[in-house]
């Protein structure tokens, strides 16, 4: 549908954009915000540097790697070791509060609007920071939930009390053998709920998130529509990015605004109905909010 070519929407000032932007808000009959890990690295999520060095100095020197993301991946030779790592990462990503009301701001924009969240993030700063959990999908799996790694059931499970007894619990960076977790269905060992392959457990709560999501689409399809793009890559863009693409040129009556540090780029086709801002997000909501 889109040509291969997608040029950065550069014409106007920022002052500028930024006022066509609250405009788009202004008007809008509803608000469908893409968010992607940018997102979160705004409001202050950093897996790298000084984050990382406050939370594992420990680990890198032993394991060799020096990001959060890449002790994800690493081969750990006991589970007593992977969860100890695993819990770390989990309390700071999911159980401890982003540095910088980034979603506190967001939320002001939208709050009295007609809006729904669509999430490739995992961290759970949406509903933290006091949205509608009825209006939130987290389409790629929540650090909060565990599953079967079979896995034997399409169900989830609540972590927060195994994942704080992992932390209060780990010495020399192990947990207790006690502590492994372990599916209450066929006592197979638990995992994260995160999208990886094809073992992705899709709960009830999760199809009935993507039915929400589906119908509010629908209700607003031939609506003025904001879609609101924050911190998508192009990791998954089939997920949020291509999808709000394709349903701006698919309705006139819809402005497609990308907010991203770096990669604030448009289609051709849409550049009309466009605003591309290249700066950091949380500024950009600051200065909306002003």
């Amino acid at each position: 549908m889109f040509s291969r070519m997608s040029i950065t929407k550069s014409t106007g000032t920022y002052s500028q954009q930024i006022e066509r932007l609250k405009a788009a808000l202004e008007t809008a009959d509803a608000v469908i915000i893409g968010a992607g890990a940018g997102l979160s690295t705004s409001a202050g999520f950093i897996y790298t540097g000084a984050r990382f060095e406050q939370y594992f100095s420990d680990f890198a020197p032993k394991y060799g790697f020096q990001d959060m993301y890449s002790g994800g991946f690493y081969p750990y030779s006991t589970p007593e070791e992977y969860w100890a790592y695993w819990s770390r990462y989990i309390t700071v990503n999911r159980y401890t509060d982003p540095p910088k009301p980034v979603y506190q701001n967001m939320l002001k924009l939208v709050k009295d609007k007609d809006y729904f969240v669509l999430t490739t993030n995992v961290d759970h700063c949406f509903q933290k920071a006091g949205f509608d959990k009825k209006k939130l999908f987290y389409t790629q799996g929540d650090y909060g939930l565990f599953q079967c790694s079979e896995p034997c059931c399409q169900e989830t499970f609540d972590n927060e009390s195994v994942i704080k007894a992992m932390m209060k619990q780990q010495r020399d960076m192990r947990i207790p053998s006690s502590l492994i977790p372990r599916c209450p269905r066929c006592g197979k060992p638990l995992t994260m709920n995160l999208r990886a392959d094809d073992t992705f457990v899709e709960d009830e709560g999760w199809h009935s998130a993507a039915e929400r999501y589906s119908d509010f689409l629908r209700h607003h399809e031939k609506t003025t529509v904001l879609f609101l793009e924050l911190g998508v890559g192009y990791n998954t863009p089939v997920i949020i990015k291509y999808p709000f693409w394709r349903m701006t040129a698919s309705n006139n009556q819809a402005t497609y605004a990308c907010i991203n540090f770096g990669e604030a780029v448009c289609p051709q086709e849409i550049e009309t109905q466009t605003i591309c801002i290249d700066k950091d997000i949380g500024q950009v909501l600051q200065d909306l909010l002003k």
